[in-house]
């Protein structure tokens, strides 16, 4: 072999070793890919994580305490865990049940047709408190959750001894619906409505700094949410799937829900009601639910914004076991 040979021998060698090592070469992960790896949120002390298959989809649920059933309805971006906070001091008095909705968390995320609208929802968690034995609970949710609340309120008025509604709209009631609307920030309602396929995309693999940045937007105390809480909205959103599935929560605002709202309207809630709103984001509840039944007391939080368990948990539970215990 001459020495032309033997270099063009090597310099092939090297070639091909470079092609192989860029086809093996592992790209790095992407924020969410790393976040999605994040050690799950453990139940506090005294709290089970369980699971039950309810009306044809698996649901998680945090459990724990004595008493009456009461049952916590988490919203968006969160899970069951919006509520570890104050599930402690429920737990004193309530057996608290904290589900996550289906679509998110460790729930089943399967894309059904119209699975996602708020009565079906309501009946998800029908499906869980029977299945766990309890035909009559109270009831607190947070919005997403609220909507899911003020859903089981009206299809199951018999099976509901208090309700509690936290800071968001009922769609299609007037004229709050609109006027929410003309909000700017409420421009998430129909962008995660339009296409949440479009709207994954936007977002982007940074799923944990688009969340950050629009929990800041609706808080009043801008360091209300601890490193740990934003570690758990960031493992769970960035799960594969789990945004575009929560997205769908929306689209059936505008495909199914709005029209249910109204058509339950026509018969005003009677079991108590308390309607609560953060100071800086949700005046409107009380007068809203008023509207909608005929035994209601609330008001506004003060010093927080949207999210009142994380801005004033303390304050919540002034408010909120008070009410459950008359």
């Amino acid at each position: 072999m001459t020495v032309r040979q033997l270099i063009s021998s090597l310099v092939l060698i090297g070639i091909l070793a470079a092609c192989r090592d860029k086809e093996n070469a592992v790209a790095p992960q992407t924020q969410a890919q790393q976040d999605a790896q994040l050690p799950a949120a453990q139940p506090p002390t005294g709290f089970t994580s369980q699971t039950a298959t309810v009306n044809g989809v698996r649901l998680h649920y945090v459990v724990g305490g004595q008493g009456e059933p009461l049952v916590l309805l988490h919203g968006w971006p969160e899970t069951w865990y919006e509520w570890h906070r104050v599930m402690p001091a429920l737990a004193q008095r309530y057996t608290v049940i904290a589900p996550d909705l289906r679509g998110i968390g460790d729930s089943d995320r399967t894309l059904l047709p119209n699975g996602f609208d708020k009565k079906t929802l309501a009946a998800d968690l029908r499906g869980l408190t029977q299945q766990l034995g309890y035909p009559r609970i109270s009831l607190v949710g947070h919005d997403i959750g609220l909507m899911v609340a003020y859903s089981y309120a009206a299809e199951y008025p018999g099976a509901v001894r208090k309700l509690v509604l936290l800071d968001a709209p009922i769609p299609g009631v007037e004229p709050y619906w609109t006027g929410l609307l003309q909000d700017p920030r409420s421009w998430h309602f129909g962008f995660y409505a339009a296409d949440g396929e479009s709207a994954t995309r936007t977002v982007g693999t940074n799923i944990r700094q688009y969340i950050t940045d629009f929990i800041q937007k609706f808080a009043a105390n801008k360091n209300a949410f601890t490193a740990d809480e934003l570690n758990e909205i960031a493992r769970v959103y960035s799960q594969p799937g789990a945004l575009r599935s929560s997205f769908d929560w929306y689209k059936a605002v505008y495909s199914l829900d709005i029209a249910k709202n109204r058509e339950y309207a026509t018969q005003k809630l009677t079991m108590p009601v308390l309607a609560l709103g953060g100071e800086f984001s949700g005046p409107y509840i009380l007068p809203m639910v008023q509207s909608l039944a005929t035994n209601v007391r609330g008001g506004t939080i003060a010093n927080s914004g949207h999210w009142i368990v994380q801005e004033q948990p303390q304050a919540f539970l002034d408010r909120v076991l008070p009410f459950l215990a008359e």
